[in-house]
């Protein structure tokens, strides 16, 4: 366990009014001014997305620790964004072990976290019109034949011929996931900060200089890494190399069709991974042309060719006419080059913790990567859920290793 130090300097004051009486308020790091010295703690973690959130409740009661964001609300992102669904194929081997590891507490959280689970099943169905529909050894699924696919979906178009249905998958409740891993943390004495951008830090022997963009300073012993779209923009200006991290911009589309009974249609994927579109009302659709398009981080909005794009693909697989367009939105999925999360200490000795590159499988792994990443930077004991799960598949010294020379 790390053992909270007591810090010789920790006076903050308010420009206005009077400083929160607890550990676990909501601190708004903007309506702050620094006075004497570094405020101490034992963890930062940059980032209040679920990544961030996650690792801080995984932690516990493990030292003082603090979470820094720099939007005035948590989520705002990707997180906020997202139209999660729990799929245990999606990511690959690696990933679907994570996922599978998640699945119990999303499905039945203890009680001491919430009263209810954060999944509404739907089922999913592959769909292809030729190519083979390949998902990771110990998904549950089933072959489906057209006769059934159309029973489905009715209107489906000839070429679709090929199915395969994957039962587990469900809608994940992701505001209020997120909202609970906050919640957790701070009873657990974690502090929130919000508006709080992180504007430089020096590693210095032992721990950690820290500086905000409105001049608050930090000393603590571990920087923890966690900030999505931005986590190769907190490495650099933590003195650290990036790995990479390239965020992605995903469209969605919210159409409303002439076709009626729609709400439980599963979630329909296209096996050469072209589309997906799910229910949403009893007339309604959420469709995305799984667009991955390179872009800086920043605050993500629709492109006109992408919202068109969707359209034009959807229309090839069913003939339900499309009435209008009710919302169209973006956030960004940030992929490590190898599309395998990054979790783990920097090479190095500088204490500096990646917890990053979740792509679009953040949400839905974010329980067992908590437990993980956790058990990685305490340095004890995994989860029972993830013991059997090889930390080293996703630690960041992959992408520092030398190519050795030629045989």
């Amino acid at each position: 366990m790390i053992a909270a130090t007591t810090s010789s300097a920790r006076k903050i004051s308010r420009k206005s009014g009077n400083a929160p009486s607890t550990m676990g308020s909501l601190l708004d790091a903007g309506a702050f001014e620094f006075v004497t010295s570094a405020v101490e703690f034992d963890i930062v973690i940059v980032g209040g997305g679920i990544a961030g959130a996650g690792l801080g409740w995984a932690l516990e009661r493990r030292g003082r620790i603090v979470i820094i964001e720099a939007e005035d609300r948590c989520g705002y992102h990707s997180t906020g964004r997202s139209a999660a669904f729990f799929l245990e194929s999606y990511g690959g081997p690696d990933v679907a072990r994570l996922n599978r590891a998640s699945q119990d507490f999303l499905d039945h959280p203890p009680p001491e976290f919430s009263d209810r689970g954060y999944l509404r099943r739907r089922g999913a169905l592959h769909i292809s019109d030729g190519t083979a529909i390949d998902l990771p050894d110990g998904v549950e699924s089933q072959p489906v034949d057209r006769a059934t696919l159309t029973e489905w979906l009715p209107g489906l178009l000839p070429q679709w011929r090929f199915g395969r249905f994957e039962p587990g998958c469900a809608d994940i409740d992701v505001a209020r996931l997120h909202s609970d891993f906050l919640r957790s943390f701070q009873a657990f004495g974690g502090q929130v900060w919000t508006g709080a951008r992180l504007a430089s830090a020096i590693w210095i022997t032992d721990h950690w200089e820290i500086r905000l963009d409105n001049g608050t300073a930090i000393r603590s012993r571990i920087l923890v890494n966690a900030a999505g779209a931005w986590a190769d923009d907190v490495a650099l200006r933590s003195g650290i190399d990036p790995v990479g991290i390239q965020p992605k911009r995903r469209t969605v589309v919210q159409l409303r069709v002439g076709q009626l009974g729609l709400k439980d249609l599963p979630l329909v994927i296209d096996a050469d991974q072209r589309f997906y579109f799910k229910g949403e009302g009893e007339q309604t659709i959420w469709l995305s042309p799984n667009d991955e398009t390179d872009c800086a981080p920043g605050d993500a909005a629709p492109e006109e060719y992408d919202v068109a794009l969707a359209i034009d693909r959807f229309q090839q697989v069913v003939d339900w006419p499309v009435e209008a367009v009710e919302r169209r939105w973006a956030g960004l999925r940030s992929f490590a080059p190898d599309r395998l999360p990054v979790y783990g200490f920097e090479p190095g000795g500088s204490h500096f913790f990646w917890c990053a590159g979740q792509g679009g499988f953040g949400i839905q792994s974010s329980v067992a990567a908590s437990w993980l990443a956790a058990g990685e930077l305490t340095g004890e004991r995994s989860h029972s859920q993830v013991t059997g799960i090889d930390p080293r598949i996703f630690a960041p010294d992959r992408f520092r290793r030398r190519p050795g020379p030629p045989a």
